[in-house]
């Protein structure tokens, strides 16, 4: 007993003091204001809030005293109008009237149980384990807005199963039916929030945002969810600053948290907490105008509306979220009627008479002075001082009231045929009786929108989105520019009239708040090291990618079609050109042209050796063989057409095997040439065996025997795997080319292999040869020409692999052309020139005088 006797002299101990420093009429939490009625509502609500004052730069030097709040006292205001209301109403609670009594309820668990014990008490003087309040009359009490209130309340309240109900924000832990069995929140839970404030973000491509939160449980909750759902939609936290909840020895240092945000860039200042925490105060005793930045927040926080000096600059443009609820058209109204004169014993209404209109309090009995107490109304205070339209608490008080009385009403219409009513005796509502009702209640309020009570019907709620309109003289408005609606799909939940926004003086355009501008088109985002996601570089797509500029940030470029070529801005795709080496192009052309005079050339060589087939240069050369590798040059020339034109299967595959025989022809002729004169001029002694088979015509034979072998390589190339059209759209830029895929590049080798090997062996047997002597020895000719020969061929491999598309096939073409001109201008060119320049060099005399002459 002394413990508890003890317990209640230390909770009056700051009452004594405070009627010592103020005798004339201090701030007491014993305040309360009461009206009788048949049944009593008790409500706890903050009407006081701490004021700041600091006399230098250390947070230990500031000073913190209560305060009367108007904004909060609307609160009461509702409260007030609410019973009025119903008792006004002969279809609700009929013969019984409400009354209510007003306690104040404080940021501390010491004034918060102090207030409480002197209503359990129900006399002035607090009693230990005494109370002398009529316990039938009490029938509910009304708690917020923090959750630290409530619980406090809430453990007491429920070990008697009081009804207790709460207008505060909506808090998770206060649904704990164990801890809290007789508890109910007016509030809808709040994960709509998190939803509604990160489609905002996205709205506008606010990508790079601060945040600013009370470190209460309910803060810690609320940006858990908000960080996941922000790094859900590649928005990222600038900077983060969790408040402490207040503790009246420890005030966070203004500067500091000023100066991270002037250091950040980010525009965008997420602002979530208890205006009662520290992070109320911080705001309150800031002395200089912060850098202006886009505050968006809730309409629970209203320090912003208590900082006209700071508004104008600094918070100018602020989005606010605000629980939708229908509109009270009568509250306005009833509002003017509230004075002093009309509620002489409510000593919060004389507080703010005090302190507003000027009006003093009675020393003696802490009233308004008589001749002032009719001065002045509410609705002439500045819009931030108190605000004429319901705020979100208010209305949920408003709802609590309603619920209330609907519940009493239901149990009046139960037990209407009691024997208690038939003797006219008055009924009587013990209070835990209602709990079995309250959980279940549902009923539509006079404004139409419908409430209740169950948690698992409070998930969503939907918000409007309210802006700050500056007027001169530090007016503003507070305009709806929006709404969000968690029952609409994805992407259309956030609607808003972006023209009615006002976001600064003098700002026109929506503001950024990027780490980074946006790349533009033809570039991607690269991420840097050890920075967020939203902070990265711009560098150009690569070739044939582009980004199409969609405002998104892009990570990677999209790669083009193969039919199309990113142009040279790598914003779009083209489509690319189809090509290939046509007689239309000049590259084309010309290789046809010069391949056409070559083959009417080589015709015409043939045309002067049979002319002159006769004279005795034309027969020292084998007529024979001469006019074979003459028809196998003009068809070697001719076959460069199979290559110039667009592809087809037919020419894909006579353009491989036609160059493969005809060269092979050609080469096996020289060959057999220079074996004829080998054996012409090696052998010359009479009667040996090698003139026998010189005379057969066994070297002719060599030319069917290697061309065979070569039509048996190509026929094996065609029955594997064979030429075929193909297409390269990678070679050249912005084209398609159409080529001949050689098939089996390991066929395509072997037949240039093969060609390869005839040509050593050629020339190896000419150049032996070279020194025969003979006026029309042409040994030295074969020689040359095989090395010309070999030289083009072995010169085409690398030049081959290292061109591309129609390039490739004109090296093909050009070493096709090349190698056939070396071998007609190194063998038949001399001949020409002496059969048609010196025809006196070109008869059996001048053979005999050159032979006699050597």
């Amino acid at each position: 007993m002394s413990t508890l006797i003890y317990f209640f002299l230390t909770l009056k101990l700051p009452v004594l003091l405070c009627k010592l420093v103020f005798p004339g009429c201090p701030v007491s939490w014993t305040d309360y204001v009461c009206r009788d009625g048949d049944l009593m509502i008790s409500a706890f609500l903050p009407l006081y809030t701490h004021q700041t004052s600091q006399h230098s730069k250390g947070p230990e030097d500031t000073i913190i005293h209560p305060q009367i709040n108007a904004n909060n006292y609307q609160f009461a205001i509702a409260l007030t109008f609410a019973i009025k209301e119903i008792n006004r109403n002969p279809l609700l609670l009929p013969n019984a009237s409400l009354g209510y009594c007003i306690y104040t309820a404080g940021p501390y668990e010491k004034q918060t149980s102090f207030s409480f014990l002197f209503w359990l008490t129900g006399e002035d003087k607090l009693i230990p384990n005494y109370t002398c309040r009529r316990e039938e009359k009490y029938i509910a009490a009304i708690s917020g807005t923090t959750w630290e209130i409530s619980s406090l309340l809430g453990i007491y309240l429920g070990l008697y199963n009081y009804p207790q109900l709460t207008f505060g924000t909506f808090e998770p832990n206060l649904n704990d039916p164990v801890k809290f069995p007789s508890l109910y929140q007016m509030a809808t839970n709040e994960s709509s929030l998190v939803l509604g404030m990160v489609s905002l973000m996205v709205y506008f491509r606010w990508n790079w945002v601060g945040l600013i939160i009370s470190e209460d449980e309910k803060g810690v909750h609320f940006v858990s969810e908000l960080i996941l759902e922000l790094e859900k939609n590649s928005v990222c936290v600038a900077f983060m600053e969790m408040l402490p909840v207040m503790n009246v020895h420890y005030i966070v240092e203004p500067n500091i948290i000023q100066n991270r945000i002037e250091a950040s860039t980010a525009k965008v200042i997420i602002c979530y907490g208890d205006t009662e925490s520290s992070l109320g105060i911080l705001f309150r005793i800031w002395e200089h105008i912060l850098p202006w930045r886009i505050w968006v927040t809730t309409s629970q926080w209203e320090v912003f509306t208590a900082m006209k000096h700071l508004f104008l600059d600094s918070f100018h443009g602020t989005l606010i979220f605000s629980q939708h609820h229908g509109e009270i058209s009568t509250f306005k109204d009833f509002v003017k009627t509230v004075t002093p004169s009309k509620y002489p014993e409510d000593i919060f209404l004389a507080r703010l008479w005090e302190i507003y209109f000027n009006c003093p309090l009675s020393h003696a009995s802490c009233k308004s002075v008589e001749n002032c107490s009719y001065k002045g109304s509410l609705e002439w205070l500045p819009w931030y001082y108190f605000e004429k339209a319901m705020s979100d608490g208010s209305y949920h008080v408003y709802n609590v009231v309603y619920a209330v009385a609907h519940t009493l009403h239901k149990m009046l219409l139960q037990q209407i045929d009691m024997s208690a009513v038939k003797n006219g005796e008055r009924m009587k509502f013990p209070h835990w009786k209602l709990n079995h009702i309250l959980k279940n209640i549902q009923f539509t309020n006079p404004s139409g929108d419908q409430v209740n009570l169950h948690p698992s019907e409070k998930l969503n709620v939907e918000y409007d989105i309210l802006n700050f309109w500056n007027f001169p003289q530090g007016l503003g408005y507070k305009v709806k520019v929006g709404t969000f609606s968690p029952y609409f799909p994805p992407g259309q939940q956030l609607s808003l009239s972006e023209d009615k926004i006002e976001w600064s003086t003098g700002v026109r355009e929506t503001p950024t708040s990027v780490c980074h501008e946006s790349c533009v088109p033809g570039f991607r985002k690269s991420l840097q090291e050890g920075k967020a996601v939203c902070c990265f570089d711009c560098s150009l797509c690569p070739e044939n990618e582009i980004s199409n500029g969609t405002g998104k940030y892009l990570e990677q470029c999209v790669k083009c079609p193969d039919t199309q070529y990113s142009n040279t801005e790598r914003t779009r795709c083209l489509q690319k050109v189809v090509t290939f080496l046509a007689y239309e192009n000049p590259l084309g052309i010309t290789l046809a042209g010069i391949a056409l005079c070559l083959s009417l050339l080589t015709v015409l060589v043939i045309g002067v050796f049979v002319k002159h087939q006769n004279t005795p240069i034309v027969k020292a050369n084998n007529r024979t063989l001469s006019y074979i590798l003459l028809i196998s040059l003009t068809f070697c020339f001719l076959c460069s057409f199979l290559f110039i034109g667009q592809p087809n299967t037919a020419t894909c595959i006579l353009q491989q095997i036609t160059f493969g025989v005809v060269f092979t022809l050609a080469v096996s002729t020289v060959l057999a040439k220079t074996i004829t004169v080998v054996l012409a001029f090696k052998i010359t002694m009479p009667g040996r065996r090698m003139r026998g088979f010189l005379k057969s015509g066994a070297p002719k034979f060599i030319i069917p025997i290697c061309t065979f072998i070569q039509i048996i390589i190509c026929g094996i190339w065609l029955g594997t795997s064979p030429p075929y059209v193909d297409t390269d759209a990678h070679s050249e830029h912005g084209q398609i080319i159409i080529l001949c895929n050689k098939g089996s590049v390991t066929a395509f080798y072997c037949v240039l292999v093969y060609l390869w090997v005839l040509s050593i062996g050629s020339f190896t047997v000419a150049f032996l040869s070279r020194n025969l002597p003979d006026t029309f020895n042409e040994a030295r000719y074969l020689t040359f020409s095989m090395l010309v020969f070999c030289s083009v061929w072995v010169t085409f491999l690398p030049v081959y692999h290292s061109a591309k598309g129609e390039v490739m096939v004109a090296v093909e073409v050009f070493s096709i052309l090349a190698s056939s001109t070396g071998l007609l201008s190194c063998i038949f060119i001399p001949k020409c020139y002496i059969i048609l320049m010196r025809p006196d060099k070109n008869s059996l005399k001048a053979m005999r005088d050159r032979v006699r002459w050597k």
